[in-house]
């Protein structure tokens, strides 16, 4: 079974190793030390974490009622405004995210660089690559 140090969980996790420490010191993320003694998380207990810290709301946001599953909170970094189309791109995480849509949807929505925004993938493709 893959394990992961507390850096590399940090990064899946989108926070920062210090966070990271901080949950496993209170005992919300099972570790076990490598001979080494390196702090390290099992795969299955990071995977179920990840499940369990994305279904928790500590944000404090009303709910969003949405189809759409796949939510990636982030920082619009760009809007490029055509005649009748757009593209903004969307920074959430480690994850750049890139949209295309309409002058007249970016418009309604009030969409500017440096505001939050966040992305909703909804998709019948997901590809997977084992990294």
């Amino acid at each position: 079974m893959q394990s992961y140090t507390i850096g590399q969980a940090a990064r899946l996790l989108g926070v920062s190793p210090d966070t990271a420490r901080r949950w496993a010191d209170a005992g919300r993320i099972t570790t076990h030390r490598d001979e080494a003694g390196r702090r390290l998380v099992d795969g299955r207990d990071l995977a179920a974490f990840s499940v369990d810290l994305a279904r928790s709301d500590d944000t404090g946001d009303e709910t969003s009622y949405t189809s759409v599953r796949n939510a990636f909170p982030g920082i619009v970094t760009v809007i490029k405004l055509g005649d009748v189309a757009a593209q903004v791109e969307i920074q959430a995480g480690p994850h750049r995210l890139v949209s295309l849509l309409t002058r007249e949807a970016v418009e309604e929505l009030g969409l500017e660089v440096g505001m939050e925004a966040t992305a909703r993938v909804k998709s019948t493709n997901v590809h997977i690559d084992r990294t």
